[in-house]
């Protein structure tokens, strides 16, 4: 045809190539690359993962006693034999920090994947049904979210440690119950996550194709709705974490958290609180290494967001 501008190789190859970069890029591989372009989200996962690694294989290669007691080093500084300093019995503060980390990341860990679990189930259960299922449960949630949560976490583990420390010994008895209680008042906001993704994505296409090809309702949760809703409950599932660890280092600095020979980070704030003109390092390291953790938490869900988000231009 006259005057038509012949297509160049490159132009022809265009679409060829986009198609490859389409099959070979999945939906995690994607997620990954949006996760890595934010900055911050990256260097929280890196503390996070060194943290980690730190409180599971230092006690490994530091294998200095917890409960050694040294009174001719008590209240020391940062030094060679003790890189962290000691506190008021000369007990090194690196190795209890490296126990009590193990601890707190425990505690967020299964408070998380309690909040989670309760979470998803009420809120699938309310947001694939109708009328008074639905109703029943949204006012069971909001009377939760209504209630003083401290006070009733302080109440709660004040009458039951005692009973739970004779069954089960006082470290798992303690773990046990507050993971539960932190873990029972951490899934309302999950709940309500959900049930509003389950309400809006029951009327999508791919569900009502699903119901009428004969899918059963509990297929379409499984298969089809659940799947396509776990984006935002990641990301609430790390704020859950940072959550509970804010929470069980407040009850260990209360002193209704874990007896005072296990040291859990809180703990060891609450033990270094009356020292601090005379050791203040006894409080700093601590301290930081709660702020440290919570804020690559809370950036790493930042990132999630970002990265599961198909909405989000990046």
């Amino acid at each position: 045809m006259a005057g038509s501008i012949p297509a160049s190789p490159t132009d022809s190859a265009a679409p060829a190539v986009a198609r490859a970069r389409g099959r070979s890029t999945s939906p995690a591989a994607e997620a990954w690359r949006r996760f890595r372009r934010h900055k911050l989200a990256l260097a929280g996962a890196v503390i996070l993962a060194v943290t980690t690694l730190a409180v599971l294989l230092g006690p490994l290669l530091w294998q200095v006693p917890i409960n050694e007691i040294d009174f001719g080093a008590k209240l020391k500084g940062p030094s060679w034999k003790h890189p962290l300093g000691t506190d008021d019995l000369g007990q090194d503060i690196l190795s209890r920090m490296l126990y009590g980390g193990r601890i707190s990341l425990a505690v967020g860990l299964a408070a998380m994947v309690i909040a989670v679990v309760v979470g998803i189930t009420i809120g699938a259960i309310a947001g694939i049904s109708r009328g008074r299922v639905d109703v029943a449960l949204m006012w069971l949630t909001d009377l939760f979210l209504s209630l003083p949560q401290l006070p009733l976490l302080l109440l709660i583990i004040y009458l039951f440690r005692d009973s739970l420390k004779v069954i089960v010994g006082p470290e798992m008895g303690v773990f046990i119950l507050i993971v539960a209680v932190i873990g029972g008042f951490r899934w309302m906001p999950v709940a309500r996550l959900v049930r509003a993704q389950f309400m809006s994505l029951r009327e999508k296409e791919f569900v009502e194709a699903a119901r009428a090809l004969g899918a059963t309702t509990s297929r379409q949760v499984v298969r089809h709705i659940l799947p396509n809703s776990l984006g935002p409950v990641i990301v609430a599932g790390t704020i859950d974490v940072a959550a509970a660890i804010i929470a069980e280092s407040t009850l260990s600095f209360l002193g209704l958290g874990f007896p005072s020979d296990i040291p859990t980070w809180g703990r060891i704030l609450y033990d270094a609180k009356d020292y601090l003109d005379v050791a203040p390092h006894w409080a700093v390291v601590p301290g930081t290494a709660i702020f440290l953790i919570v804020l690559s938490i809370n950036y790493m869900g930042d990132g999630l967001r970002d990265a599961l988000d198909p909405r989000k231009v990046m």
